[in-house]
């Protein structure tokens, strides 16, 4: 037998419940074959050789009564040895009060963890026990394979005693319901093993093996509500073992230890997976939620001979967030469309002309989620402005941060109108620990890092920032999810003194081994600046640059830039034959791009007449005004009689003006790009349809 053999039998290496997961959450045909190649039923030579050096190994094993334990046995390095690829023996004596004193009979069902916590390998078996003799244990393999070490913290192990001395004189605890210090001890865990059972779906019969799984996060993932506890389900390996498990029976057993004290608390009970969670999507990281309902606790105190000194998170954990954050999350949501403070907490200038302003939410509630490329709605009140002035900013933060970042271009401002006056206020006056006010992030220009398909993303000059996020966010979910979409960027400025984020492209292409590329065209080099160096090319995007870089395949085009940036590389792109369904933009007043639409496709429906005549009326300002076809927009109209609602693009991009329509209906002057639920009007551009319009205004 050689590594290549893979799964060798005529069955699938699922099992029912396995599949079913996968299944359900669309991955049953990819695991198939991967499956198969990954899944073995025997050990390949590097597999044994790991098992020899461990000190001890984590077990999942089933009592009398079919409830499922996680368990662990310690001998030192030397107790597991491996007389061939399908055997292991194991000479240790399980702890004094473990149930698994009673799961090594012969004929048993057990599930095999072994975690080198230096380096964070590990690998797994599942079998049964075929032979016992003393303390020695035959271990026969059904499966084996190694797992990636994603969510594993490092620790240094040191003995504190013998491994073969027992602790028989510590008092062992049964109970029923967590009491405080088992639930302290859950609290403040960042690692626990979960041992589940497989058997035929809804039945007590037909035991067919035992498993055992690490899990891992930062302290207080793992949550306690009485005798419940609720974890955060990450992304992993797709196998779905353990959630499998629990599809076809619904209970499970933790396993917690306390570093320091070597103390075990162990717990069995009934699980439930919660598989479309509203907390689930405000917890960082997490893709569902599953809960095991305590029915029996067992603590043993010092059960463990030795200790760890902790060493460092695994990078997958620290993506991950927290049941306290959650908790803030989930307050955030309900104040969407509120401003909320946000203190200004860092600022930095990425260019001559572009500085970054980092936001923490200062209402105590947690951060809106948001997907990258999406931006924020700001309200500030520069000097000598009459009312809080609002402009929407492209997030140049990835989705993981903890924080908002806005990166805003200085433009001129113009003491008669109103273009530069925000960007000014940030660059001159703002500083750290002012606060500036927001509304939660939207738009529907961004990135899916999950999809497979290459993207380019072209951008000019500050249009960089929706692009800056993507590339960040494709990067990190490419460590969380080991997936990183294929990412090509261009990004075109006037001069290098004015290019931003330059060096974190850089950054991405080497963190993601070139997965992520960048391409910095600049149309004013220096006179001593050399195109290869430090920058890529001279001019602006071509034809035959896209030609020398991309092979023109089947890519997705996401473009941002001013409109003349904008138009030139849409029509560039559309010459090349690139469809108009493949091209994404997002720009200083999308609305002014022009399209071409592909052949065959779809006509948008005609948008409803407006009405010959109507009344508008505001119902918050209690007054109503005539209007006429072809006279102004509601805003405008509003704005005319000393209303002042909030506004920020004028021409349907941004979402700010949307007002709730309280009876009648309106329709749109051009396209609007912005979400917009059905009962709300974008004002800024809408006009009566029928001859009367109520509006919360």
């Amino acid at each position: 037998m050689t590594l290549q053999d893979g799964w060798t039998r005529d069955t699938s290496p699922f099992h029912a419940g396995e599949l079913a997961v996968q299944e359900r959450l669309g991955v049953r045909e990819k695991m198939d074959g991967f499956g198969r190649k990954v899944v073995r039923p025997f050990m390949p030579e590097q597999h044994r050789e790991f098992y020899a050096e461990l000190p001890l190994i984590y077990v999942g094993h089933v009592d009398a009564e079919g409830r499922p334990w996680a368990s662990v046995l310690v001998g030192g390095a030397g107790f597991i040895t491996s007389p061939d690829p399908r055997t292991l023996t194991l000479d240790a004596r399980p702890f004094a009060g473990d149930p698994l004193a009673d799961g090594l009979a012969k004929g048993s069902f057990i599930g095999l963890l072994g975690i080198n916590a230096s380096n964070r390998r590990r690998n797994r078996v599942n079998g049964q026990i075929t032979d016992r003799n003393g303390t020695e244990v035959t271990f026969t393999v059904d499966q084996s394979y190694g797992n990636c070490p994603q969510y594993i913290q490092t620790r240094t192990p040191f003995w504190t005693r013998d491994p073969k001395t027992p602790n028989d004189a510590a008092e062992v605890s049964r109970f029923t319901g967590l009491d405080s210090a088992a639930r302290a001890m859950i609290a403040q865990a960042n690692t626990f093993f979960v041992a589940t059972a497989s058997r035929n779906a809804g039945t007590d019969e037909g035991l067919n093996g035992a498993d055992v799984s690490h899990r891992g996060g930062k302290p207080g993932f793992v949550r306690v509500e009485g005798n419940v506890v609720t974890i955060p389900d990450y992304p992993g390996n797709l196998h779905y073992n353990t959630l499998g498990n629990i599809e076809a029976d619904p209970r499970a057993g933790l396993m917690f230890y306390d570093d320091q004290t070597g103390d075990v608390l162990m717990l069995t009970g009934t699980a439930e997976i919660d598989w479309d969670s509203t907390e689930a999507k405000a917890f960082r990281g997490a893709e569902r939620l599953w809960s095991v309902k305590v029915t029996e606790a067992i603590r043993l105190p010092g059960a463990l001979p030795l200790r760890w000194e902790f060493g460092g998170y695994s990078p997958n954990a620290l993506m991950t967030g927290d049941w306290d954050e959650t908790a803030a999350n989930l307050a955030a949501e309900a104040k969407r469309e509120v401003w909320r403070p946000y203190c200004v907490t860092a600022i930095k200038d990425e260019s001559a002309v572009i500085r970054s302003f980092h936001l923490e939410a200062a209402d105590g509630d947690g951060m809106f989620s948001y997907e990258p490329g999406q931006y924020l709605t700001i309200r500030v009140a520069p000097s000598g402005a009459d009312q809080p002035l609002i402009r929407t900013y492209t997030l140049s933060s990835a989705p993981n941060d903890l924080t908002y970042r806005i990166s805003i271009k200085r433009e001129d401002a113009r003491a008669d109108g109103p273009a530069g006056r925000v960007s000014t206020h940030l660059h001159t006056t703002i500083k750290v620990g002012d606060i500036i006010e927001a509304k939660a992030p939207r738009g529907d220009f961004f990135l899916n890092t999950a999809e497979k398909r290459p993207a380019v993303l072209l951008a000019g000059g500050v249009g960089v920032t929706p692009m800056i996020s993507m590339a960040r966010q494709a990067a990190s979910e490419g460590v969380r999810m080991r997936h990183t979409r294929p990412l090509r960027i261009f990004h075109a400025a006037q001069t290098t003194a004015d290019r931003a984020f330059a060096e974190d492209f850089h950054a991405l292409r080497a963190q993601t081994e070139g997965r992520i590329r960048y391409v910095s065209l600049i149309n004013g080099p220096a006179a001593d600046e050399v195109e290869g160096k430090d920058f890529d090319a001279q001019g602006y995007v071509t034809s035959d640059l896209l030609r020398k870089h991309l092979a023109l395949d089947d890519y997705d085009f996401f473009v941002c830039g001013p409109p003349p940036f904008m138009q030139g590389v849409y029509n560039t792109l559309r010459g090349l034959g690139v469809r108009d369904a493949r091209i994404f933009a997002e720009a200083f007043g999308p609305a002014a791009l022009s399209r071409t639409p592909d052949e065959g496709a779809a006509l948008k429906p005609d948008a409803a007449p407006e009405a010959e005549e109507s009344v508008v009326a505001f119902k918050g300002s209690a007054f109503e005004q005539r209007w006429n076809k072809g006279d102004v927009p509601i805003l405008e109209l509003a704005e005319a009689h000393g209303l002042t609602p909030e506004y920020g693009c004028r021409n349907g991009t941004c979402g700010t003006c949307a007002t709730k329509i309280m009876s009648g209906a309106v329709t749109y002057r051009g396209d609007v790009s912005a979400a917009n639920a059905p009962d709300y009007a974008l004002i800024c551009c809408a006009v009566p349809a029928t001859d009367r319009v109520e509006l919360d205004l």
